[in-house]
């Protein structure tokens, strides 16, 4: 990871002032303008965890809230990992190939989740692994928007036809993921030597971002991630995860799948995740959000955040639908509004 975080260097990027390998971006903070026409971002803050051996899908699909054990090898799911109280710790794109199952997540949770779940191997013939830096996966590069694909394709050929879905070749994974702004998102692991060929050509027809391009991409997608600050705040329904495909109800049980199932059977759900923007760049995941309505207490938290290249932050939010027909502000009553936009879908689940 060092040859490619080193070439990163070269070419300008900016650091994360807290950590010396996330990439927050080249010089400006990517706009949604930038996001719609095409941009490429390696994406530096996620780390990988596999897990190995012939008990490995059964034991990850008794902890997680979808099912891992009919996870074909020519697709991707997402899946979330909950206390028994049916808190989220953590929410993980998955996907496996012949030897591996794979779990992506924030690199700031991954040690102590990996530590977590290994307790709970026990007897399985299972082993957990950190892959983050392994040759295939080294480099992580984000792509989206209307010149993506044309690019993406120029490099691996052909490209998955459908969310989550995936393809492997010599050139490493791609990994279809839902669309933003009415154009598909990738993901696209390789080795640091590849990527570092790849990118500056890629740079020719897409805007160059960081890790902050690709989490505005995810949260104009309407797909959320939950990190250190958000860790055991959100039942899967509250930050919209059942209606992205994360949680599988016929399945059977995992950690906290009691209260997942009375949240999603019992009466009708008054808090989802929504979308919004705010001139406020300092907004971060974990802030309070109040209604001015109800200034003492907090209707909702910010799930993720990210500079929308307007000097201000998109974010993820997830809030008491009640607060949503007056005015909402971040920190207090008295702070910056928020500006609720439309989702990319609908908050009703689909009809059984």
């Amino acid at each position: 990871m060092n040859h490619w975080i080193e070439h990163l260097a070269a070419q300008g990027a900016r650091f994360h002032p807290d950590s010396p390998t996330q990439v927050e971006d080249f010089g400006r903070a990517l706009g949604t303008a930038d996001l719609e026409r095409g941009f490429v971002a390696p994406v530096t803050d996620l780390g990988l965890i596999a897990a190995a051996g012939e008990d490995a899908a059964s034991f990850l699909h008794n902890q997680l809230t979808n099912d891992v054990e009919h996870l074909g090898t020519g697709e991707a799911r997402l899946a979330g990992y909950c206390t028994p109280k049916g808190r989220l710790q953590a929410t993980f794109l998955i996907w496996r190939d012949a030897e591996s199952i794979y779990l992506q997540l924030p690199r700031a949770i991954q040690a102590p989740l990996q530590k977590r779940l290994t307790m709970f191997v026990l007897r399985a013939k299972a082993k957990l692994r950190d892959a983050t830096a392994e040759p295939r996966c080294a480099a992580v590069l984000g792509l989206g928007g209307a010149a993506a694909g044309d690019a993406l394709r120029a490099r691996v050929g052909a490209l998955p036809d459908a969310p989550y879905a995936k393809v492997d070749g010599d050139f490493g994974t791609v990994i279809r993921l839902t669309d933003a702004f009415g154009h598909p998102r990738y993901l696209w692991l390789t080795t640091a030597d590849d990527a570092v060929k790849a990118l500056p050509l890629l740079g020719e027809t897409l805007a160059l971002g960081g890790t902050a391009a690709w989490r505005l991409a995810a949260i104009h997608a309407g797909v959320p991630q939950v990190g250190q600050a958000t860790q055991e705040q959100f039942v899967p329904q509250m930050v919209n995860f059942e209606l992205l495909g994360g949680v599988n109800f016929k399945k059977g049980c995992y950690p906290g799948q009691e209260i997942v199932a009375r949240s999603q059977y019992l009466g009708k759900l008054k808090r989802r995740m929504v979308l919004a923007t705010l001139p406020d760049p300092a907004a971060r995941p974990g802030d309070d959000v109040y209604s001015v309505a109800d200034p003492d207490q907090p209707s909702g938290m910010i799930v993720d955040a990210a500079p929308n290249g307007a000097g201000g932050a998109d974010a993820l939010v997830e809030i008491k639908l009640a607060a949503l027909d007056g005015e909402v502000r971040h920190a207090s009553a008295g702070g910056t509004k928020l500006e609720f936009l439309p989702l990319p879908y609908p908050l009703d689940a689909p009809e059984a």
